[in-house]
């Protein structure tokens, strides 16, 4: 909350949604902003719900979201205000990302341009790779309108599902200057087995929305690419006819040498967790 109020543009309006927490975040609030702020509290429904509901509120022109772990730098709302305004038929503008530990000790950053090559029609880009930090982005209003919220069926992927809704309608652009600050590598959503499921169903759902719009080779990249890099995650999950059947699903998409080769280099993970596997149950036997 602090960078809020610490941005070199002053942000008009500012809602906290409390989704259900029983910490005395309300008290604290009150405290230590009174009426500067407009709280609300809902019963806990999750992290779409609550951004959801904030997003209903608002009234601004422009949107930014902020999670309670993460944080923006001073200039992050001024420098994204001013590239959109500078870029009137975008819809919304990202930046870089500094990635901080739990002790809030930076150790990677986030460099979006390494993902989306360019400005504008991003749709490929994003499908290729739909990670999204919230509360690195800025978006008019009228993106909002016109995509809705967050997905709340989702319990994990709400945050690339949302960002591909707005790639297949807005143009995109790119601050490339890290403007926020975020958690990571600690236990949060992002760390459930669930999330290569919801990932999966995410993209599918996406290419066939899409499919106007992609070749069908570009159909086959994203699908390949997706199956290939959950099957992985499958791996690491211990999750083995899930991995099977996506690897056989990548190969049904592209059967190439490229295919072939991102394949066979999953066997060296999948040896070792097998080991692994086998070794512990061993020891409990014991």
């Amino acid at each position: 909350m602090k960078s809020v109020f610490a941005q070199t543009l002053p942000v008009d309006e500012i809602i906290v949604v409390d989704d259900g927490s029983a910490d005395g975040t309300a008290e604290a609030l009150q405290h230590g902003y009174g009426g500067r702020i407009r709280y609300v509290r809902q019963p806990n429904a999750g992290v779409s719900a609550a951004r959801n509901h904030g997003l209903r509120l608002c009234r601004g022109r422009y949107i930014c979201l902020l999670d309670s772990d993460d944080e923006w730098l001073p200039d992050k709302t001024r420098l994204q205000r001013d590239w959109l305004q500078a870029h009137p038929d975008f819809g919304m503008v990202v930046c870089d990302v500094t990635r901080v530990d739990a002790r809030h000790q930076p150790f990677d950053t986030f460099r979006r341009r390494d993902l989306i090559p360019h400005d504008g029609d991003v749709l490929k880009w994003v499908l290729l790779e739909p990670a999204l930090a919230p509360s690195s982005v800025m978006l008019r209003r009228s993106v909002y309108e016109s995509v809705g919220g967050f997905d709340e069926t989702l319990p994990t992927a709400e945050d690339l599902d949302f960002h591909l809704r707005i790639a297949a309608r807005w143009k995109i652009g790119v601050i490339e200057q890290s403007l926020a600050r975020a958690m990571r590598g600690h236990d949060g959503l992002s760390s459930l087995g669930r999330t290569y499921d919801d990932y999966v169903r995410v993209i599918e759902s996406a290419v066939a929305s899409n499919r106007d719009r992609l070749t069908p080779q570009e159909q086959a990249q994203v699908l390949t690419h997706v199956y290939i890099r959950n099957a992985r995650g499958m791996i690491v999950a211990d999750r083995w006819p899930d991995a099977w059947r996506l690897a056989r699903q990548a190969w049904a998409c592209r059967p190439d040498v490229r295919t072939m080769t991102r394949l066979t280099a999953l066997l060296p993970l999948a040896l070792r967790r097998a080991v692994g596997s086998w070794r512990h149950r061993r020891s409990a036997r014991s």
